[in-house]
């Protein structure tokens, strides 16, 4: 089974199991989350492979992270994450990508990113749950980023906190790619 497969599988069956264990409908997750009822019945179904921010939504509504959805099986107390079992979210034909490189439920969803971003590229993400902060820290070329209007530059070497229930974009408008790693903790569904 392919790679695509093993993950669209895993995410039907962990959105069916962690909407079950929150308590909600079909259509309580999906007016929480933002999305339609049918696409969250095609994603239980595995007859779709939704939008990372799909996703997202999906993850931020239920209260755990993205690794946790995607998840293929249960795992020890200490889980190393192979390199090669990293999962690539976001691509351009540019070369510019994000990759969940791990993740954990502590007390709320837990993530850790690698991200490039090729020269004039940009990444805008809609706001987070309430509560939900970011840590960000360049490993070469420099980030631009726009939190709720404003642009910070942060250069190589360089980290950045911020609350991301605000609308944000990661960007790069320099001459070389950017890239950093990442880390976002969602407060747990109350």
């Amino acid at each position: 089974m392919a790679d695509l497969d093993l993950l669209t599988q895993s995410l039907a069956r962990n959105v069916k199991r962690w909407r079950t264990e929150r308590g909600f409908t079909l259509e309580a997750l999906a007016a929480r989350a933002g999305v339609s009822r049918g696409m969250l019945i095609q994603i239980e179904q595995a007859r779709t492979n939704p939008s990372l921010g799909t996703v997202v939504k999906i993850g931020d509504a239920l209260g755990v992270s993205i690794t946790t959805l995607l998840d293929r099986e249960q795992g020890p107390t200490v889980r190393v994450v192979p390199a090669d079992r990293a999962v690539r979210l976001w691509h351009t034909d540019a070369g510019s990508f994000s990759r969940l490189l791990a993740g954990v439920e502590a007390p709320g969803p837990l993530e850790m990113w690698e991200w490039r971003l090729m020269p004039g590229e940009h990444s805008s993400s809609d706001p987070h749950p309430s509560g939900t902060v970011e840590l960000v820290h360049v490993t070469s070329g420099e980030l631009a980023l726009t939190v709720d209007g404003v642009t910070h530059r942060v250069p190589t070497g360089a980290s950045a906190s911020f609350e991301s229930d605000t609308p944000h974009t990661y960007g790069n408008d320099g001459d070389v790619p950017m890239e950093m790693i990442m880390a976002v903790s969602v407060p747990p569904v109350r």
